[in-house]
């Protein structure tokens, strides 16, 4: 039975002191503390306080870690008004043909048919064009010269005068080393605007350890964009819509899902961007988990049923974002939002390089799995 709340965006919401905010992430990955979420109902805490480290004993041989492996690309350009002034593009996808789908700042100055420019170098500058607004995100679809049309030519530019696009809650100027720091140990599909965050606690240490115990890892592609960080506004939940982000779950990862399923292994996703790729995929597959190339914008909240993953290692998400309501799904808002508590009580650290927390299988919500 679903609560009437938590239908309501606002019964998502709690206080967070700013202090918890991480700004940089633990100089060795996987010192980031765990806090482990055991079997329990809504008024119940039973967890435990690790870190990242122990799950080397916390898994077993057999389970399966599915990792997102996407690649933060450097998609925030610094550009010129031509009647003066300075501004920037946040690019979110493209649309083909050399055009981009973007967030522009101060988006009231990109009108259609307006000239942005892009300095490559002081006496080096490429001119962009505003083609239209879009009404789904309040963004602009800019056109590049012909010379980007490719993405091998786009990634170039990108990669010269580009900059890893932070969140905003994290001052850049207060650490260093975000290029390479804000990717995870997986990252080889370029093409997110932010990073799926669980999969930065995964250091190449814990990686080794973890597959010489028999715990195997298979990768799935969520590109990372609005869909997963824009701020959500209806405050009736059924009301709400994500935006399409790509997505790929190819043959390799279904055999490695299949195959621990069959020997009693548990299935435990990285992030909840794979917790959206694979149940997307196996709602688009008809019953069944299938290949899947395309866009997906499935919204995971209390009353899911869940049919392809066993648990969760997540961080701690903003208060009512879509994230959050994925982790109802799988324990109760009442019990999230008790252990939202705790962890601010713990001092636990928040948000992309914050530190985490494993749904175990035993505490997902029984009525939620298929």
């Amino acid at each position: 039975m679903i609560n009437p709340k938590d239908s309501l965006l606002s019964s998502y919401n709690y206080d967070l002191p700013t202090n918890l905010i991480a700004q940089s992430p633990c100089e060795r990955r996987h010192d980031a503390k765990l806090m482990v979420i055991k079997e329990g109902l809504d008024d119940s805490l039973n967890l435990a306080h690790k870190k990242i480290w122990d799950l080397k004993d916390i898994l077993s041989a057999g389970d399966l870690l599915v990792v997102n492996n996407t690649r933060v690309i450097k998609a925030r350009l610094k550009i010129r008004f031509s009647g003066g002034g300075l501004g920037e593009l946040l690019l979110m996808e493209p649309n083909g043909n050399g055009q981009w789908l973007c967030l522009g700042r101060p988006a009231r100055r990109m009108r259609r048919g307006d000239q942005l420019w892009l300095d490559k170098s002081p006496d080096d500058s490429i001119c962009l064009q505003v083609i239209d607004k879009d009404e789904s995100t309040g963004g602009r679809i800019i056109r590049f010269p012909d010379a980007f049309t490719t993405w091998t030519e786009m990634e170039k530019l990108l990669n010269l005068v580009g900059e890893v696009p932070l969140p905003p809650y994290i001052n850049k100027n207060k650490s260093s080393g975000h290029e390479e720091r804000y990717q995870t140990r997986f990252a080889s599909r370029p093409g997110a605007i932010a990073a799926p965050t669980a999969g930065l606690h995964l250091s190449d240490d814990l990686i080794e350890i973890l597959k010489k115990r028999g715990i195997r890892i298979a990768e799935i592609t969520l590109h990372v964009g609005l869909g997963t960080f824009k701020p959500l506004e209806n405050e009736d939940l059924s009301q709400l819509n994500l935006h399409s982000e790509w997505v790929e779950v190819g043959e390799e990862t279904i055999r490695a899902i299949a195959n621990c399923n069959e020997e009693g292994g548990r299935v435990i996703a990285v992030g909840t961007t794979t917790v959206r790729a694979l149940e997307a995929a196996y709602l688009l597959g008809e019953g069944a988990l299938r290949p899947f190339i395309g866009k997906v914008n499935l919204l995971i909240k209390p009353g899911f049923e869940f049919s392809v993953i066993d648990g969760l290692l997540t961080n701690f998400h903003l208060p009512k974002s879509s994230l959050l309501l994925l982790v109802s799904a799988l324990i109760g808002r009442k019990r999230m939002l008790k252990i939202y508590r705790n962890a601010i009580l713990n001092n636990y650290r928040f948000f992309s390089y914050g530190d985490a927390m494993l749904i175990t299988p035993e505490s997902v919500l029984k009525q939620y799995l298929s």
